[in-house]
């Protein structure tokens, strides 16, 4: 993995004023998000996105993130057509060729494995924390049981970063750009050990 972020919303006029972003439109919104991306991520990168893709009319919008640039991974969010957490099993299948018509590879809600030999949670949700009042989607999310660190988006918040074992990676704390893993790795060096090890690689 290159890069990882999450929250882009691509399409969903509503995100700039809920999260106060500073776009005129989602067009303005959609084609500097994906300047932003393509100016740091090249065609051999890959990128860990950790949902919210898009939101609004689904062809159109899943359309320009066609535009962006690198090999794209997708664990599904709740506003992703393709998230176990809101939709059934027969739209899942029936929106999954959207998505990977336009290039993203669809991984599980929770992927739990290794980065350089550490143990990671890739999660949309945090192990705590929402962009409401309330705490949504709890069956769907990680459960902090041994202080493996986790990398999420879902919140909104703007704070960049870290928050003890979580890591919110959402574009709205990142300038509407991918962070790359070196960043990650950075955080990770400085979070202790868990005491049991994963899988996947990252």
């Amino acid at each position: 993995m290159d890069f990882v972020t999450s929250d882009t919303h691509f399409g969903h006029a509503r995100i700039i004023e809920l999260a106060e972003r500073p776009f005129a439109d989602a067009r303005e919104m959609d084609d500097e998000l994906v300047h932003r991306w393509n100016d740091v991520v090249g065609p051999d990168d890959v990128v860990l996105h950790l949902g919210d893709v898009a939101l609004g009319p689904v062809e159109t919008s899943l359309e320009v993130s066609g535009r962006l640039n690198g090999r794209r991974l997708l664990v599904p969010g709740n506003h992703d057509r393709v998230s176990p957490a809101t939709q059934t099993k027969t739209a899942i299948a029936r929106f999954r060729p959207l998505y990977e018509a336009a290039g993203w590879e669809i991984l599980p809600e929770i992927v739990r494995g290794t980065r350089r030999g550490r143990a990671l949670i890739a999660s949309h949700y945090p192990y705590r924390g929402d962009s409401t009042q309330v705490e949504r989607h709890g069956s769907h999310r990680p459960v902090d049981v041994d202080g493996t660190p986790l990398i999420h988006g879902h919140t909104h918040a703007r704070d960049r970063g870290s928050d003890g074992v979580q890591f919110h990676v959402g574009v709205d704390a990142h300038d509407y750009a991918p962070v790359p893993f070196a960043a990650i790795d950075e955080w990770m060096a400085g979070v202790a050990d868990p005491p049991r090890a994963q899988r996947r690689q990252f």
